[in-house]
């Protein structure tokens, strides 16, 4: 088996669509009234499934949380320390909601945590280095 992608059941499909697109620079390849969505990010596969017609579709009922979640993150990469700062002032001036402000961590990584209109987190991180290089010596 191979990763294809992720995703998320949403409640607000238009708003999460807006937010992922226009906040975060994810593509959007669907209209904002479908109920299933796919957005890509860097070659990665992204979902939003329709919470309503998810459960149509299985026939069956789930539970949600409401508000701010700590089930799963998801993470996004910067090239630079100053630009982890701005892509959180960005975030957060266009509806993302603050969970951590940027800052160094004892391990060397600069991070900072914000959630997406429906409490999912969101970590934006560097190592201060390309994202192709990241990884060389760990």
């Amino acid at each position: 088996m191979r990763l294809d992608g992720f995703g998320l059941l949403v409640e607000d499909m238009a708003k999460m669509i807006r937010f992922y697109r226009d906040v975060l620079g994810f593509e959007c390849k669907e209209a904002e009234d479908t109920s299933n969505v796919y957005l890509v990010k860097d070659g990665t596969l992204f979902l939003l499934y329709g919470r309503k017609d998810f459960e149509k579709m299985t026939n069956r009922r789930y539970e949600y949380i409401k508000g701010l979640n700590g089930h799963s993150e998801i993470a996004l990469y910067v090239d630079t320390f100053e630009e982890v700062d701005v892509a959180f002032k960005n975030a957060v001036e266009n509806g993302a909601t603050p969970v951590l402000e940027p800052e160094l961590e004892p391990w060397g990584q600069r991070t900072c945590y914000i959630a997406d209109p429906e409490g999912n987190l969101i970590e934006i991180g560097s190592w201060n280095k390309p994202f192709e290089e990241k990884d060389a010596g760990r």
